[in-house]
C-alpha cells in the first residue's frame, strides 16, 4: 500500500469512559470493507517524550492499520487530551486505564491483542503483561526503559540541571528525592510529579518480570556503534524460555529530540522484526 493510501486509512477519535472522567482514544482501522486480523494496544511514553514521539507512534499505527490491524492509541489518565492532571496521575491507574482500553479492543475485534510500548510505556507494558486479565499474544517494546527507579532519577536530573541554570536558588543533588520520601510532589519540567506515582514507578524493573508472550524489542543503535549488541536482559529472558526477537534502528533518539524526526529506518526495523505476525497471522491463543 502506497503512502496516500496509508494516509488515507480510517481514523476514529473518541472519548473513552473510565474512572475519573474521560480517556482520550486513536482507533486507526483497517482498509475499508477488510476485516481486523488482530488489535494493537498503545502505550505511550512519560511526560515531555509522548508530545515527542506522537509523530512517530502516529506513522507506525497507520502502517499496522495497512496491514490489517486495528490499533488503539490512548491517552492515559492525567496524560494528553484525557481528564485529570499529571500530578494526580498513578500507576494503578495507568494499570486500570490499558485493562479497559484492552477490554474494549478485544470486544470489538476477533484476533489476537498485541500490547505496543515505548520508552517508560514499555515497562508499563511489561508490567501490565505481567498481571493482566486478558489473554495477549506479544510485546513490542520500543526503546524501553528497564528500570523504574532510575527513570525517575533521569527525570529527576532535569529539575536540577534547571535549578543549577538558575541565578537565585539552587537545588542541592538529592533534594527533590527527599521531598518525594516526605511524601510531597515536585515539579519537574512543569510536570507536578506524586510521591506516589514515582513510588510506584520505582519499585518496578523489566528484570523482574520474564514475559510469558513473544517479545519484539527494538534499540536505537548510535552511528558509532558497528553492532547492535543483544540487550543483557533479552539474553537472560532467552535463557529462562522467553521468545525474544531484537533489531536495531538508527533514526535517533526521536523522544526527546529537539526536531521532529521521521524515522523511517524505525519503521521499516518494525516491520522486518514482525514479519512473522505481520505475514499470515494464527488465531488468538
Amino acid at each position: 500500500m502506497n503512502s496516500a493510501a496509508i494516509d488515507a486509512l480510517p481514523l476514529l477519535p473518541f472519548f473513552l469512559p473510565a474512572s475519573g472522567g474521560q480517556r482520550y482514544c486513536l482507533l486507526h482501522l483497517p482498509p475499508p470493507g477488510r476485516s481486523a486480523r488482530g488489535g494493537i494496544l498503545y502505550v505511550h511514553p512519560f511526560t515531555e517524550e509522548l508530545n515527542k514521539s506522537r509523530h512517530v507512534a502516529a506513522a507506525q499505527a497507520r502502517a499496522f492499520a495497512s496491514s490489517g490491524y486495528s490499533v488503539l492509541q490512548i491517552d492515559l489518565f492525567g496524560c494528553g487530551d484525557s481528564s485529570g492532571d499529571f500530578g494526580e496521575a498513578r500507576w494503578d491507574i495507568w494499570h486500570n486505564d490499558l485493562h479497559l482500553a484492552g477490554a474494549w479492543l478485544a470486544q470489538r475485534v476477533d484476533g489476537p491483542l498485541t500490547v505496543w510500548g515505548l520508552r517508560l510505556g514499555a515497562l508499563l507494558a511489561l508490567d501490565f503483561a505481567s498481571r493482566a486479565p486478558l489473554p495477549l499474544a506479544r510485546l513490542l517494546l520500543w526503546q524501553p526503559e528497564l528500570d523504574g527507579r532510575r527513570s525517575i532519577d533521569r527525570f529527576l536530573r532535569l529539575r536540577l540541571a534547571t535549578s543549577m541554570l538558575a541565578r537565585s536558588t539552587r537545588e542541592a543533588p538529592g533534594q527533590a528525592r527527599a521531598t518525594l520520601a516526605k511524601g510531597e510532589a515536585v515539579e519537574v519540567a512543569g510536570y507536578l510529579l506524586a510521591p506516589e506515582l514515582a513510588l510506584a514507578i520505582d519499585g518496578v524493573s523489566a528484570a523482574a518480570l520474564l514475559p510469558a508472550v513473544p517479545v519484539y524489542w527494538l534499540n536505537y543503535q548510535a552511528p558509532e556503534q558497528t553492532c547492535a549488541p543483544v540487550p543483557p536482559l533479552a539474553r537472560q529472558w532467552r535463557e529462562h524460555g522467553a521468545a525474544v526477537h531484537v533489531a536495531s534502528f538508527g533514526d535517533g533518539p526521536f523522544w526527546h529530540s529537539g526536531e521532529l524526526l521521521a524515522c523511517p529506518q524505525l519503521l521499516d526495523a518494525t516491520g522486518k522484526l514482525c514479519h512473522d505476525w505481520l505475514g499470515e497471522e494464527r488465531t488468538r491463543p
